[in-house]
Formats: C-alpha cells, structure tokens, sequence
C-alpha cells in the first residue's frame, strides 16, 4: 500500500519504445536463463508441504522407502497412510508400495500397535509418549532394514509421520534413526478473527476461509488442506469465529456447519472451539438477563453445552472475551471473571470441555496505565476458577506490539493455568507486505526469566506447567490465514503460522532452527538460498522495531486501522487509544514512567526483575521508555544521546529492509520467478513504507523535542503536516 504523494521506487524502470521494450525483455529472460534454473512456477498454495524431489538433497546413506506398512481402518490412519504415500510420491519420485509384512529392504511401519500387529510384535517402549507423542526408529525386521513410526495413538503416528517427512524434506540422514518426541503443551489452537460475514478482523489475506453460507453442504478441499498443514506442526485445535463474537454462531443452524468442519478436522487430529458471547442467553436465548449465577442462565448454557456436543462430540470448548472493548461480560451484573468462567466451565465439565477466557481487560475505570489492569482483575482471582478454566494471556501487557516486556501475569497465578496468546497475524509489524519473522518475538517472550521461583522460572516455564505443576496447559495464536491463495498474504508470513506451530508443540525450540527448518521446506536445501534467508528472517523484526519505534516506544501507529505512522495521535473517545497517551512526549523527555515514581507498573512483576526494569540504569535499553520518561539528551550505551540513538534505530531499520531486497534480489533464478517476484515487490513496498515511518516519526518527535538533527541524518523530505494529513479509509483488516 502507498500513501498518495508518497515518493516511490521503481526497482526495473522499463522503457517506452517499442525498440526498448525488445531490449529490456530480451536482457531480462538472458539474465534468467543464464541464472541457476529455477524451481517449477509455485503459488504458495502449497505452504511447507511441498514434497519436492529437486529440494530434498538426500543423503547417500538415507534409505529409500519401497514399502509401506499403515493401517487404514479409520478415516484418521487413511489420513496418515495418504499423506506419506504423497509425501514419499513427491519426495522420492515414486511411491511405496502398499505391503502387509516386511519381505524387504525398506519398508516403513507407520501406527499403533493395536492397529498394525508388525508393529506390535517389535514390543517397542512407547509409555512415556502419552496420546500425542510418538518414536521413529530404524531397525531390522526379519533381516531387513525399515523404519517405524509408531506410537499410543492416531494422533500420535500422524505427528510422527509428519515427523518423518520432515526430516526428509531438510534433507536430514535418516539412515539411523531413534526419535522420542512428545508435545510439552497440551491444547496448541489457532485463534481465528473471522465474522460469520467473511470478514477477518486484523486479517491481510483476502476473506475469511471459512464460506459458511455454503456449509454444510459444500465443504471445501481447502478445509481439508487446512487441517493437513495445521497438522503437520503439531496444532490440535481451533477457534473458528472471532473473540469479538456473534450469538449467532450458537443457533441450530451454524452449529451444523461447524459440526461439518468438525468432521472434515477430526482425522488429523484437530478439535474445534467457538468464540461464545457471554449476553447469548439473551440474544438468542430469550431470557432477560446473563447473570452468570441466575439459575436460568446456568441452565441455558447446560442445554446450549449439550446441544453442541450433540452434534460435535469432541468439541474443544469456548473462548471467551468479556468486558474489553465493549463486549459483554460478568461484570455487567456485578460479578467476576471467575463468575463467567466458572458458568461456562460447569456446562461444558460433563463432556471434557475447556475454556479459555481472555485477560486482554481494560477500561476508563483504570485511568493511570492501562498496563496494570489485567493483573490487577485476575491476580485476586488465583485459585478461583475451575479446574477446566485457562486464562488466556497475551504475551505482553499492552497489545502486540513490535516489542513489550512479557506480561506479568506469567508466574502470578500459580493456581492457575495460563494460556499464552500471541498474535500471529501482523496487526503492528507491517501486516503482510512486511517481511517479519515472529519466531524471534516468541522466542524472547518464552524464554524471559520471571523470577517468581529464583532463575530458571522462565515463561515457557509456566506455559508447560513444569513451574507450578499444571496439568492443563496450551497456547493460542491469532491466525493471519485467509483466502488467499498463498494463505497468509505473503509467501513469508507462512513462516510466522509455521513458527507457531512449532513452538506450541516445544517452546524450547530455537527461533533460528525454525527459520531454516521452514526455508528448506519451503524453498529447498541449496545452501546458497537456505543462508541468506534464514540471515533475513532472523534479521527482519529487529528491522520493524526499529522503523516503527525502537527503545520502548509501542503504539505508535495510526487510528483504527493500524497502518502506518501516527504519534501524533490524540483526542477520541478513550486517552488509552491514542499515540500520546503512550510516549509521553514532551521538550525535556519521552517515554512512560512505569517505574515506582510513576505509575509503579514495575511492581507487578517479582522482585529480581522489578529492580532491574525499576531502574533506568539497568533497564535493558529497548525497553527504557517502556518503564521510563527520560531526557531526550540522556547519554546511551553507544555514546549518542537518546535523540540521536532514536534517530540512528529509524536509520538503521531502514537500511536493514534495503539489505533484505539486495539479497533476495540475489536470489533471482534460485527461487520459482512467480514467488520471488511477489517477495520482490513486497519488499519494495517495505522499504518505501519503513522510510515513510522513519520520515513522518523523526518530524513528529522533532517538533516536540526541538533538537537539531546530527550531521548526516537526512531531514523528512516533507513537513509534519503532510505526514498527519494521510489518510487510508479503507486499510485492510480493521474493525468493522
């Protein structure tokens, strides 16, 4: 997207002439042939599952699968026995053939031992993998090597055979094989925004998948390639309808559409939840109250618990989003979160359900920092809730931001299980046309040392339950998944719903493992394109921190729909929706002091780390004006005072997005023209729109900080007021 008058850059300036038209065709498709050859044309459809024979550089011990033992009783072990013999088909050049017993050199042994009696008889230890784990082992059967995948259950032979195919696909030598791998989080969902209209709240990639006008009576393929990828990374579950939700969904009539789904979900492994909204006993009910300890309402939701499982009988549960934002809840007769939780648990506890109620609260009833609430709603409640009840978290205490400390609601409920939410979709970090990998935003959050219990009480730490000893854990994740054809918008933010994935299976995973593990999938094992890549990725939300606000800076960007630069943003309805509110700009300093001199936010966190964010000096700097309004003229770690540190972050972002198009531009002929091209304009498109927010911020602070840009920081080619006069109505993924 480009602002209008924006300056913008033409990466090929083509000419006009018919004769130069010749000349810039012909130079062009000369320097594609003499390129490396290119990958077959791709669209991304495919996403990490691509199974391709050229991009799997096998060793020269692997074995090569000839045949293949699996059970296909249920539609989910044909599920796994369909997905390897595609798989192996892509990868090898040709598939296995399908066998009873093993009579020679590789064969594949692929379930459980109740379901395939071959693999029964190897009498393998399979009592620590628990329903979802599984073990992949090369051994000899009857004098001839195979591989097994086997496991407790379907579930866990899908997971393993994904596993496997994994592997081959990252071109791993598997000659010699002996894996145990189980998930370390129980309930790993994808939270979809979606509108029963088609609409995708914060969504960058086209409509909605889900066509529930069409449902049940037409189910997509797609639904079913959906599942398959959700699979491949260990999700099991999935929220189909947006936490801003409508009553609507719970009526007879989309219950049988949702029940469809189910049923498309169910062989590879993946639950469905629904978004409830807590005023539906009077929206569809009737009744004239939710009250949640009116008898009335307990009964409704009993018999709406019981309609659902009529009709779906694994579903997941509900989630829930209650007085936040304007949306219903128990407080609006009084009551607690604990209240509303505890109604919905009690309807859905006779059929195993969960739910999952959001923490994401704040109101005008906390004027000081909007920061504090959540902890200070829910901290009361520890030990309240049921014992079928997550509180669901985001991973830092304002909104997804580029960069925010972990919220300290980590570690301050040790009674209670925490569901991590994060935000996979790009509400903040460039929605799709900017290249960022979130692995490295999980991975700083998931490894962040609470102190609640000494060192070593990291966050990943409560999320497991291995901290305090929870039973029921999960992680959610907003999705960025639409109708797109790529799916998520752009062939790179595929990388981001691949992340997470990953890491709710282990969030001890390394974020840069996963970068190249997901380049090899997605674009071969050539050294030559799998480095620079992974360089990029890991390089890339650094960059976006950077242009959009380094040093603690959050919630920068413009009204409503969230796209570009607006720290000038103020006034409306609400303090805490605007820019001001959060900067705190001023002649002698910025930021919001969140130290004990200010609003004491800082004290919401353990003691170990409540010194350190307490005080400026040991403050790490990227989140200095998080906690604290210094001095414009305050003296940094490099040796430049803030306002030139501020303004070196915005230079240097910018650079680092030029950096990313020259070496993806070296990349041409190694990677498919129709997917380079994409990443190409979209990098353009980043490095345009990183210079428009590294321009229209450095104007806005300057006129508020009256200090003089340093020699050799080019001034805004335009004044403040052309900046704050851009305006895009109808900027994708906003609120309706």
């Amino acid at each position: 997207m480009k602002a209008a008058g924006m300056p913008g850059r033409r990466a090929h300036a083509r000419p006009r002439t018919a004769r130069g038209w010749f000349r810039w065709a012909t130079s062009i498709a000369l320097s594609v042939c003499a390129a490396v050859a290119p990958a077959a044309a791709e669209d991304g459809y495919d996403l990490w599952l691509r199974y391709a024979q050229a991009g799997a550089e096998r060793s020269a011990q692997a074995p090569r699968f000839e045949q293949l033992l699996a059970a296909d009783a249920t539609p989910a072990q044909r599920a796994i026995r369909d997905e390897l013999l595609r798989g192996l088909r892509g990868l090898q050049g040709r598939a296995p053939a399908l066998a009873e017993r093993v009579d020679r050199a590789g064969a594949l042994l692929v379930g459980t031992p109740h379901a395939l009696p071959a693999i029964e008889r190897l009498r393998l230890d399979l009592h620590d993998l628990g329903d979802e784990g599984y073990l992949i082992r090369s051994l000899r059967i009857d004098g001839h090597p195979a591989t097994v995948v086997a496991a407790n259950t379907d579930a866990g032979a899908l997971y393993g055979a994904f596993a496997l195919l994994r592997a081959l696909q990252t071109g791993q030598d598997i000659a010699a094989l002996d894996l145990r791998d189980a998930p370390r989080l129980r309930h790993r969902v994808l939270n979809h925004w979606d509108d029963l209209d088609r609409h995708v709240e914060r969504g960058y990639a086209g409509q909605s998948i889900w066509d529930w006008h069409r449902l049940p009576g037409w189910i997509d393929p797609r639904y079913t390639d959906y599942a398959r990828a959700n699979a491949s990374i260990g999700i099991n579950g999935t929220v189909l309808n947006n936490v801003n939700a409508d009553a609507q969904v719970l009526t007879p009539m989309y219950l049988e559409k949702v029940a469809a789904l189910a049923d498309t979900f169910r062989p590879w492994g993946i639950r469905v939840y629904l978004s409830a909204r807590f005023s539906a006993p009077i929206e569809i009910g009737g009744l004239a109250t939710a009250d949640p300890l009116d008898p009335a309402v307990r009964r409704w939701w009993r018999a709406k618990a019981d309609e659902i499982y009529a009709a779906i009988p694994d579903f997941g549960g509900f989630l829930v989003k209650a007085n936040s934002e304007g949306q219903p809840g128990p407080q609006d007769y009084g009551r607690t979160h604990a209240d509303g939780a505890n109604l919905l648990a009690d309807a859905l506890a006779p059929h195993g359900g969960i739910v999952m109620w959001r923490a994401f609260v704040y109101s005008d009833e906390e004027p000081e920092d909007r920061a504090k609430q959540a902890y200070n709603e829910f901290v009361p409640l520890d030990g309240a809730f049921r014992d079928n009840v997550m509180v669901q978290v985001k991973n830092g205490p304002i909104d997804f931001q580029p960069r925010e400390p972990f919220h300290p609601l980590f570690g301050a409920m040790p009674r209670t299980p925490l569901m991590m939410e994060f935000q996979i979709t790009k509400e903040y970090l460039g929605f799709s046309t900017h290249l960022a990998y979130l692995g490295t935003l999980y991975e700083e959050v998931l490894r962040a040392d609470t102190h609640v219990q000494g060192e070593g009480a990291t966050v990943a730490r409560v999320l497991d339950g291995s901290l305090h000893g929870q039973a029921l854990t999960g992680m959610a994740g907003v999705a960025n998944i639409g109708s797109d054809r790529n799916w998520s918008g752009s062939h790179f933010d595929q990388a981001n719903w691949y992340a997470y994935g990953r890491l709710a299976w282990n969030p001890g995973l390394p974020a840069r493992a996963i970068a190249e593990e997901w380049t090899r999938m997605t674009f071969g094992n050539d050294p030559a394109v799998v480095a620079p890549i992974v360089g990029m990725m890991m390089a890339s939300r650094e960059a976006v921190v950077d242009y959009t606000g380094a040093l603690g800076l959050h919630h920068l960007m413009a009204r409503g729909h969230h796209y570009g630069p607006g720290p000038w943003v103020e006034g409306g309805p609400r303090a805490d929706w605007t820019s001001v509110y959060f900067h705190r700009a001023t002649r002698d300093g910025i930021g919001f002091d969140r130290s004990r001199r200010g609003s004491d936010a800082v004290s919401q966190y353990a003691p170990a780390v409540a010194e350190v964010f307490d005080d400026p000096d040991r403050v790490p700097e990227e989140l200095l004006l998080w906690f604290h309004h210094v001095s414009w003229d305050r003296p940094m770690a490099s040796g430049r005072t803030l306002w030139e540190e501020l303004l070196h972050r915005y230079d240097r972002g910018v650079a680092s997005v030029r950096a990313m198009r020259a070496t993806w531009a070296g990349l041409a002929g190694r990677i498919d023209p129709e997917r380079h091209a994409q990443v190409a304009a979209f990098l353009a498109i980043q490095e345009q729109e990183a210079q428009w927010w590294r321009d229209a911020s450095i104007a806005y602070f300057q006129s508020i900080s009256g200090r003089p840009l340093p020699p050799g920081v080019a001034p805004p080619p335009h004044p403040l007021a052309y900046y704050q006069s851009l305006a895009f109505p109808h900027a994708p993924g906003d609120t309706q």
